[in-house]
């Protein structure tokens, strides 16, 4: 059955929330834990808000807890979520409120766009939004699925004996559903009037009710994705957040220089690393959009970022010359090789020194000035922080300690409007790498200025909590193409074989 073409019908994302936490054994609703910092619902409505296909947003709640979501929504300045209701019982009467809602505001005969979303898959591309409501241009019905990749058996129980096999069903045929499910508001809306008459109705899904009471209706199917996956279980929470840790987060770039300039003139950047490589790119690229740069280091200020006087001097000064700290870059550090047991204790100390122990002091320094201008610190890891190498221990540990204490501020600094976001560069042309392996061949290091340009889009961002990967682009491939899952699969292979 194909749409006729006509004006483009308003497109409304439903999350549906009603879940209450007890398989994950929770006092509240799963989609109020945190994962990532935020929590689950947040992250999920704000893919809805970065979707341009979605014009607004309906949000399915829980009894006794829509002002949490209120809080959530007004706090993250979603502007898309046009209302929080309370849902139902059941499945079926949380989609019939919802479907309730919907209809109003609509002038007579008109119709509308709608996806219906679990609160708690926070894993959701943009990709699978945009191929179901491009697919709502010819279809009234949507699924969103994939293979299934395990064998699906049918089973039997008799009594005491327990179950056994009836049937075992070609696996190529089956796939995995998910949502969003999509569809005209006016089908899903016939679909639930006729089931009403049916006194055994009851459904977990809403295509399950289009197929049984429109069967004439024929439902598309958009493929889906492994990285949207449904925090359910015990387990998936800690999935989900090990997912979000390896996730590539892509910092939305400037609408052109002018845009760079006008969010940078006037701004103060304390750059700690600043002397040479990553730093002083970045140093660089803000003094030329106006910035007021602070770029501090061993070998050209004197500053030692493992001395916390050292830190102390140079952020009071910024703000002493300039009245405001707008943002904080840390880009220094010491790569030390070699085997744990055969490391002396110099080394050691001086790797916790400036790896470790000085992040930690001038995020400690650099709150109070961060909370006054609502500003950013700005981290760096290695693409070894989720799998350490051997002999390069000490890097590799810190490098992780980073991307933890990166997550743990950024939900700390939250209240205090600070974000804290941590840039993981691949291989990266630096003084540091060259002293460390030598000259390497052309082309098969990413260039520092490169992650300068991706860490000014970062601090210009509101992104917090993140950790955004910054790769060398592959010519067959557009940027944001490859699936999340892609990605982070990417990223594990890679940081097994990279520093």
């Amino acid at each position: 059955m194909s749409v006729p073409h006509e004006a483009k019908p308003r497109t409304t994302a439903v999350v549906l929330a009603g879940g209450t936490g007890q398989r994950v054994g929770l006092a509240i609703p799963k989609q109020l834990l945190k994962i990532a910092g935020k929590a689950v619902i947040e992250h999920t409505l704000t893919i809805f808000e970065q979707a341009e296909a979605i014009d607004d947003v309906i949000v399915l709640m829980a009894p006794g807890f829509v002002p949490d979501v209120e809080k959530i929504i007004t706090k993250a300045g979603l502007t898309k979520v046009r209302r929080v209701i309370e849902g139902g019982a059941t499945r079926n009467e949380t989609t019939e409120r919802a479907i309730a809602a919907l209809g109003e505001g609509l002038a007579e005969g008109e119709d509308a766009n709608v996806l219906f979303h679990d609160a708690v898959r926070p894993l959701l591309s943009q990709r699978v939004i945009a191929d179901c409501v491009r697919a709502l241009e010819r279809y009234h019905a949507v699924d969103v699925a994939i293979p299934s990749a395990d064998t699906i058996i049918v089973t039997r129980t008799h009594g005491e004996d327990g179950e056994f096999i009836t049937d075992v069903p070609d696996r190529s045929r089956l796939r995995r559903g998910q949502t969003p499910q999509a569809f005209k508001l006016s089908t899903i809306r016939r679909a639930y009037q006729i089931a009403a008459g049916d006194p055994n109705f009851q459904a977990t899904d809403d295509c399950s009710v289009v197929l049984k009471y429109l069967p004439d209706v024929p439902i598309h199917v958009v493929a889906g994705d492994e990285y949207n996956m449904k925090v359910t279980q015990p387990v998936d929470v800690f999935i989900a957040d090990k997912l979000f840790q390896l996730a590539s987060t892509a910092a939305p770039r400037q609408a052109g220089e002018a845009a760079y300039r006008e969010l940078l003139a006037g701004r103060t950047l304390v750059v700690f690393g600043g002397s040479y490589g990553i730093g002083a790119d970045i140093a660089a690229l803000a003094e030329e959009y106006g910035a007021n740069v602070y770029a501090l280091g061993r070998s050209t200020t004197g500053t030692h970022v493992e001395n916390p006087e050292h830190v102390d001097d140079a952020l009071s000064k910024a703000y002493a010359e300039t009245g405001r700290v707008d943002y904080v870059i840390n880009t220094a550090g010491v790569l030390r090789i070699g085997k744990l047991a055969e490391t002396d204790n110099a080394t050691i100390q001086e790797a916790l020194n400036v790896n470790y122990l000085a992040p930690v002091q001038i995020a400690r320094a650099s709150y109070k000035y961060l909370a006054e201008s609502k500003g950013q610190l700005l981290l760096y890891t290695s693409s070894s922080y989720t799998r350490g190498r051997a002999e390069y221990s000490l890097y590799s540990s810190t490098k992780a300690a980073m991307v933890n204490l990166t997550q743990a501020l950024s939900d700390e600094w939250a209240a205090d409007g600070i974000r804290v976001n941590c840039v993981n560069p691949e291989r990266t042309a630096t003084p540091m790498r060259t002293k460390a392996f030598g000259r390497e061949p052309a082309g098969s290091l990413l260039s520092s200025e490169a992650v300068a340009r991706t860490s000014l889009d970062v601090l210009l961002s509101e992104l917090t909590g993140h950790v955004i990967d910054v790769r060398q682009q592959d010519p067959t491939r557009g940027a944001g193409e490859a699936s999340g899952f892609e990605q982070a699969l990417a990223s594990v292979l890679d940081r097994q074989a990279d520093v």
